[in-house]
């Protein structure tokens, strides 16, 4: 089912389907982390829900790029990037949230995900970190977006860091998760201790054909386990995970996820399009915009030490680590939390 008629369906059914867990609203600070609470209610601003019910396209660099377009068209801009095995729905609450003081929140479905498709099959189904970047670099020009608010987790943490390094002029504040993600291959050729190794699992049974085979065939299973581990005290139900899944039934979702960690690798080449961008990139440039680094301190997957990237942010910089069990989905596990960061980083650049 990749065609855009079913694909829509089958979100509005699983958005029917689905029963909100329920909130209970904390502040962001170290002591204390917003995350879900069964048996509370929570306040649902109908227009940014309403905008998931409804995806745009918009023609982007070589992408046609699904994405929701929420709150007012004259809003200050957020834009918000998912990552893997994720996609949009991990920023519907936070969506709410901003939208309800007045932002302009857009979440695009990364290549490989959603109805976002590629425009020519003659296009490499490429996953290396620069790519992605220049893909939302795209997207907002297509969006006449000069400048915005980014945030991100995951894959989306990394695109963001990278279009804040490299495109500072078009990132007004950063928001990311886990800190500095931007890598090298020359970087990722230097062995981890015995344990971290362990966390990277997946990376080393996608460089192999027979994971690209069981990927193929094991997709939603496979990411749901993702979830499981990377978030180890996040009680999520069926369908808020399956709601997710759906974005997964993309033509190149499962060349474009094999390929990013193939690239990392270096077992990927890589677009030499890309080459100057990935040279510079391998210099571990500074972050000069304004920066929130946020982090769950019960994220299971492999993430750095907020001690060893800090030096990286040279603009006005602030971490906050979350505590009562946040993983590594953060904005959909402390929703609160990660819209309360957007707003100290815009604050910090006026």
């Amino acid at each position: 089912m990749n065609n855009r008629a079913n694909f829509g369906r089958r979100r509005f059914l699983g958005a029917a389907a689905l029963i909100f867990a329920a909130l209970e609203l904390g502040s962001l600070n170290m002591a204390s982390a917003q995350h879900r609470q069964a048996g509370t209610e929570t306040t649902t601003n109908t227009t940014a829900s309403a905008s998931f019910d409804h995806i745009k396209q918009i023609k982007a660099g070589v992408l046609d790029v699904g994405y929701v377009d929420a709150g007012p068209a004259d809003g200050e801009p957020v834009i918000l990037l998912h990552g893997w095995p994720y996609d949009i729905y991990s920023y519907k609450e936070v969506s709410e949230i901003l939208t309800a003081k007045g932002y302009r929140v857009l979440i695009p479905y990364l290549r490989g995900s959603g109805s976002t498709r590629f425009l020519s099959a003659a296009t490499p189904r490429n996953g290396q970190q620069s790519a992605i970047a220049v893909d939302i670099i795209a997207f907002m020009d297509a969006l006449k977006i000069k400048k915005a608010v980014v945030g991100g987790f995951d894959w989306g943490a990394r695109t963001a860091d990278i279009m804040a390094a490299l495109w500072p002029e078009r990132v007004k504040g950063l928001v990311s998760v886990s800190g500095y993600l931007i890598g090298s291959q020359a970087g990722n050729k230097a062995p981890l201790p015995p344990k971290a190794e362990l966390l990277w699992w997946y990376q080393y049974y996608f460089a192999t054909e027979r994971g690209r085979a069981g990927y193929a065939a094991n997709t939603d299973e496979f990411n749901k386990l993702i979830w499981e581990l990377a978030s180890p005290q996040w009680k999520f139900s069926d369908a808020t995970f399956k709601q997710s899944a759906a974005s997964f039934d993309n033509p190149d979702h499962v060349q474009i996820v094999i390929d990013n960690y193939r690239w990392r690798l270096g077992l990927s080449k890589g677009e030499s399009k890309y080459d100057e961008l990935e040279k510079k990139l391998a210099t571990g440039p500074a972050i000069t915009v304004p920066s929130v680094t946020l982090e769950g301190d019960a994220n299971g997957a492999p993430h750095p030490d907020p001690s060893q990237y800090a030096k990286r942010f040279t603009g006005k910089y602030v971490h906050h680590t979350l505590t009562g069990g946040v993983g590594h989905n953060l904005p959909q596990e402390a929703p609160q939390a990660f819209a309360d960061a957007i707003i100290e980083v815009d604050n910090f650049a006026k």
